[in-house]
């Protein structure tokens, strides 16, 4: 039984923050590898290697996209699981288990058909500089073919973490890492495929990573398993999963939104697209290194906080987000004070032509200046998720792209030009940070005292029945 590796009902809070979150994190920040490794390898590819960053900056959006479904369903069904784990349901939720990975197969099989078929005409819409479409387009075609890898790696791990095996979760994306790591140098540079080589590498990684998790689902100490009578999709269980991680589904799509609106707003307003664009890539890897860690700590703590809210017991559920509210904090003014005082470290990092380091040194302080709130935006939002409050958590994942980004995006650059781009990133997570930080603290003893409630009338009701 999985629950014995980890009591979440009963262990030391602090103890299994660390134990849950730690292994978390670090798969976030080994999966982000899986695109930095990438950019930073094609940035130092001889003479092309600005236009083959611009070109990953714009084939970036579709990868977004591909991940967003995974965490449509992932991200959605793997909280449900925890509660129905919580309210000792065992069949509901490998129901969960199975109607999410049946999902995961449809969409990987359609979102594979539309990549192979309308990637270039995507690529076009979605602004990419002349002088850095055919590498957006080699990378996008590989990339698209193992998209059924990547849905299965990334959409089934969170059922791993939601049993509370966080460290067999994290192997999930390390192993892919590290081989896409080994890989690329090879296939960039030994094989001379450039663009189409980090291309492959990834899939290649994502493929074995997706055999890892398979693996794990057919052996012994997973609580989830495949079951052919829950492979029938039931309307009511996957629209529950899929109306759960609606929020993360939207943080990612609007992800992708905002880095179309930034490729095509630099490409009208900028004389050097190109260099523009490759300085954007940049300062968006920056931005993805402290979210995708925050958002880590906010999904690693998900188990913890679900499993309780389905038992009813608000003061272990107050403990745990006490403390990934202060360590998120504490990193979230690491990487804000980095950006600040010496933003061309990050130049550094991805082999920046000197045009390129001008324009990071100049307009990284502003894009990076809301980064301080990333605290509450990625890792309080999560918890609205692992608490079952869909509505709540979408419109907090609809605010900072779409209600604010967006528009800022269209609107400042008419009177600023290319900079506006920069400004409305930081203005937007400033005004987003401090919304979900209120919103949050506000609603959510609101949210827990309701649970109580309706837990103690379950008991008594219960009790009478007997």
């Amino acid at each position: 039984m999985a629950s014995k590796t980890m009591d979440l009902g009963n262990g030391p809070v602090g103890r299994l923050v660390a134990k849950l979150a730690a292994p978390a994190v670090v798969a976030q920040v080994i999966n982000l590898l899986y695109n930095l490794v990438d950019r930073m390898y094609v940035g130092g590819i001889p003479k092309t290697g600005t236009d083959a960053l611009a070109g990953l900056g714009v084939a970036l959006p579709v990868t977004l996209i591909l991940s967003a479904f995974s965490n449509l369903v992932g991200m959605g069904g793997a909280p449900l699981a925890s509660i129905f784990l919580g309210e000792n349901k065992r069949d509901e939720a490998e129901r969960v288990f199975n109607n999410g990975f049946v999902l995961l197969l449809i969409f990987g099989v359609a979102l594979t058909a539309v990549i192979l078929s309308a990637g270039d005409p995507i690529l076009k819409l979605f602004g990419a500089p002349d002088s850095s479409f055919e590498y957006a387009s080699d990378y996008l075609f590989i990339y698209g073919a193992g998209t059924l890898f990547v849905m299965i790696s990334l959409g089934l791990n969170p059922f791993i973490t939601a049993q509370g095996f966080s460290f067999t979760s994290m192997a999930t994306v390390a192993i892919g890492a590290v081989l896409n790591i080994g890989l690329d140098p090879l296939f960039i540079f030994a094989l001379n495929m450039g663009v189409k080589g980090a291309a492959l590498a990834t899939i290649i990684s994502q493929g074995v990573s997706a055999a890892w998790v398979i693996i794990f689902f057919s052996g012994k100490k997973t609580r989830f398993r495949f079951r052919k009578e829950f492979f029938r999709i039931s309307p009511k269980t996957a629209g529950r999963i899929l109306i759960l991680g609606l929020s993360p589904f939207i943080m990612s799509v609007t992800e992708s939104a905002i880095q179309i609106v930034f490729n095509v707003n630099l490409k009208h307003y900028s004389a050097n697209d190109s260099d523009y664009t490759a300085a954007l890539t940049i300062m968006l890897s920056a931005n993805q290194m402290v979210c995708m860690p925050l958002n880590g700590l906010g999904t690693g703590v998900q188990p913890l906080v679900s499993y309780n809210y389905g038992a009813g017991n608000s003061a272990r559920i107050k403990k745990a987000v006490k403390i990934v509210s202060i360590v998120a904090l504490c990193v979230s003014t690491t990487v804000w004070l980095i950006s600040l005082l010496v933003p061309q470290i990050y130049g550094y990092m991805f082999s920046a032509s000197p045009s390129v380091m001008e324009l990071i040194k100049k307009y990284t302080p502003y894009f990076m200046m809301g980064t301080i709130f990333f605290f509450a935006q990625m890792t309080l939002q999560n918890v609205f998720v692992a608490l079952n409050q869909a509505k709540i958590s979408i419109f907090l994942a609809c605010l900072r792209k779409v209600i604010l980004l967006i528009p800022l995006c269209f609107i400042l650059p008419l009177f600023a030009g290319s900079a506006g781009v920069y400004y409305s990133e930081g203005i937007a997570d400033i005004i987003a940070g401090i919304t979900t930080a209120t919103t949050f603290f506000v609603m959510s003893p609101r949210i827990l005292k309701k649970r109580e409630q309706q837990i103690a009338l379950e008991h008594s009701y219960n009790k009478n029945a007997a």
